[in-house]
């Protein structure tokens, strides 16, 4: 019997560096190992547009886009390569059509391919707040923006997940009323194994007996770079002993390295072994973010034994139940920051057995296994 073939949309795709890429790629590579055909389909914002054949038994369809706000927000090009690549994308036969996130137009072309084919289609909601851009006034154009493509979304009657709890209630925002729970996931003993033997405290100068603090991710407003950058200069102002190393990219970069301090160290865009290896290194991840689906670097800090300090967001509450697994800050203001930095400083012993806890929790929960067989069944390919 011939493999059922499951579409994924997704706005961006590898090797732009997001949550929502690392998602779509490892449940792609899930679903293959599963038996099933997946293919991705994407837009052109980091990588030229065409067919790429990975090596995970999956195809990857990058169409022709305007790369709006940075790249942010990709919306189609419909000029003549598009219209070719449209083409070998209609020219296959699927079994189901899954969409990770619902408010890119890219969106709207899956759920537009499932109706023109009579299939299942699926959209997985990967936030749990309004999207923002760090500007009042296109926030709100943003918002109601959010809540118009959501509508048209609906139209086309798809079943909504989300990749954690928080996300699902997010969606009652929009009068959704959630299927499930597609979680995100890791294969943390392969993350874990996979570091680099790059030295961060040697490189960068950074004593032993600091507080190693880590922040992967974008530089961009709503992951409170901001008040991380503030935290660290009242910790520096108290002679609080501990360093913040950020790895990522973005337009707050120039920022983060004008404001001088010493306790921060900037260090680019790094590959997925060397953030391996510096969250082995580091003695707490830190992410003060506004709104997440379910944090990827959460998963990642988590797989190398690494507690969290983080903000209640979407994931949170499914890998830190309580205090032993980790830190929930009560809001994301950086005296709130800098007084549990502080804080968990002086425990160290708190921050190991954190540590130790937030790996078992992920390493039995989270697997790219299960959620490939959740998401098999939300669209009806998998038996209950």
């Amino acid at each position: 019997m011939a493999p059922k073939r499951i579409v994924v949309f997704s706005a961006q795709y590898l090797p732009h560096i997001g949550g929502v890429e690392k998602y779509t790629a490892n449940l792609a590579r899930a679903l293959a190992a599963q038996g099933f055909e997946p293919t991705v389909v994407t837009s052109d914002v980091s990588a030229p547009a065409g067919i790429e054949r990975t090596g995970d038994g999956f195809d990857v369809v990058r169409l022709p886009s305007f790369p709006l706000v940075g790249g942010r927000m990709p919306v189609p090009r419909k000029n003549a390569e598009f219209r070719d690549l449209w083409r070998f994308v209609e020219s296959r036969s699927y079994d189901a059509v899954l969409v990770n996130t619902r408010f890119y137009l890219h969106s709207l072309l899956g759920l537009r391919l499932a109706k023109r084919q009579g299939i299942r289609a699926a959209v997985c909601e990967h936030g749990s707040a309004y999207l923002t851009f760090g500007n009042a006034v296109l926030d709100k154009a943003v918002i109601a923006y959010e809540h118009a493509i959501t509508m048209v979304a609906k139209r086309y009657r798809p079943d909504f997940y989300a990749v954690s709890s928080k996300g699902l209630s997010w969606l009652g925002t929009f009068g959704i009323e959630g299927s499930g729970v597609l979680s995100n996931a890791i294969d943390a003993e392969a993350f874990r194994a996979s570091a680099s033997t790059r030295s961060f405290r040697r490189e960068n100068g950074i004593s032993d007996g600091d507080l190693l603090v880590s922040f992967i991710g974008r530089f961009i407003p709503e992951k409170g770079v901001d008040a991380l950058v503030e935290a660290m200069r009242i910790l520096d102002e108290r002679g609080v002993p501990a360093v913040l190393a950020m790895a990522g990219t973005g337009p707050l970069e120039e920022k983060v390295r004008d404001a001088g301090l010493e306790n921060i160290v900037v260090l680019g865009a790094l590959e997925q072994n060397d953030i391996a290896s510096l969250l082995l290194q580091s003695d707490l991840f830190c992410l003060p973010t506004r709104s997440e689906g379910f944090s990827t670097s959460l998963l990642e800090a988590a797989a190398c034994s690494t507690p969290a300090l983080i903000t209640d967001v979407g994931g949170v509450a499914e890998m830190i139940p309580n205090a032993d697994f980790g830190t929930v800050l009560s809001d994301a203001r950086a005296i709130t920051i800098a007084d549990e930095i502080a804080r968990l400083e002086a425990d160290r012993a708190l921050l190991a057995s954190q540590g130790a806890h937030a790996y078992e929790r992920v390493r039995t929960l989270c697997s790219w296994e299960r959620t490939a067989c959740d998401a098999a069944r939300a669209c009806g390919l998998k038996e209950s």
